[in-house]
């Protein structure tokens, strides 16, 4: 099992950031997906841009705090963790993901790939409000 944990704090309200990562139905701002089905309110499939899906299974959702969900993919299962952290500037993120892969070999792998696709995840999501907020400094704070 490989587990890696990616933290980082966003100038926008905690509301804002929920908003845009659990909404399924907008994913236009994620460089690494083709496409993703909603079969349900508990489970949605990603298909990356290769076509390899995802199986998701929501198993807790805390509006605006907490997202969890149980993954398998043709080479994994896994578990992710997103925790969203009222800040005084902004929104903490915590973003935790274990997964074992289905062949031995894999595990080798993996630390890096997780590692990766956290940090492409991240910068997708920074891009994504950077462009809701209309690409100015209007996050939702007062000015200072």
């Amino acid at each position: 099992m490989a587990r890696s944990t990616l933290t980082a704090q966003l100038p926008y309200r905690t509301e804002t950031v929920w908003a845009v990562v659990t909404d399924l139905e907008d994913t236009v701002w994620r460089s690494d997906l083709h496409r993703v089905e909603v079969p349900s309110p508990t489970a949605f499939i990603e298909y990356d841009n290769q076509g390899h899906a995802t199986h998701f299974t929501v198993t807790d959702s805390q509006p605006p705090y907490r997202w969890t969900f149980t993954m398998e993919g043709g080479a994994f299962v896994g578990q992710w963790t997103g925790e969203f952290q009222p800040v005084a500037a902004g929104v903490r993120l915590t973003f935790t993901e274990e997964i074992s892969p289905k062949r031995w070999w894999m595990a080798l792998f993996l630390p890096v790939y997780l590692r990766r696709q956290q940090r492409r995840y991240l910068a997708d999501l920074r891009r994504a409000l950077a462009h809701r907020a209309g690409g100015s400094l209007d996050n939702g704070f007062p000015a200072r």
